[in-house]
């Protein structure tokens, strides 16, 4: 029914930067909230950053400062840019997609992507 489809992940040196981008697509009639979320190994989903359909960020605490993220509401379509990436910041980065509404359907639905690997070496 809907996809999500990240790209942008790689391997990066500690102070550097990397864009990541999700593209959701499928019988979609509306996306209300979009975001990225990181595991790293032995550790627990956790949130970075989310945006609403009308453009409202929320952080990490860990996040705030270095990352930034968009939207591009009218291609579903979301962005992260992070800079001054640490080790720490090594991770499977998961976009997600919640409250979808798809064509033909009053549920809501919440999605995920299969996650890209982001790798900051020292």
């Amino acid at each position: 029914q809907v996809q999500l489809v990240e790209s942008g992940g790689g391997l990066v040196q500690a102070g550097g930067s990397l864009r990541l981008s999700c593209a959701a697509s499928g019988s979609i009639f509306s996306i209300n909230a979009m975001g990225w979320y990181r595991q790293a190994p032995g550790k627990q989903r956790e949130l970075v950053a989310t945006i609403t359909s009308g453009g409202s960020p929320k952080y990490a605490d860990s996040a705030k400062g270095r990352v930034t993220i968009s939207r591009a509401t009218a291609k579903n379509t979301v962005y992260l840019q992070m800079n001054s990436l640490k080790p720490e910041d090594t991770a499977v980065y998961y976009c997600n997609a919640d409250f979808v509404y798809i064509v033909g359907s009053p549920k809501v639905y919440d999605y995920w992507g299969q996650g890209t690997q982001v790798t900051v070496s020292s």
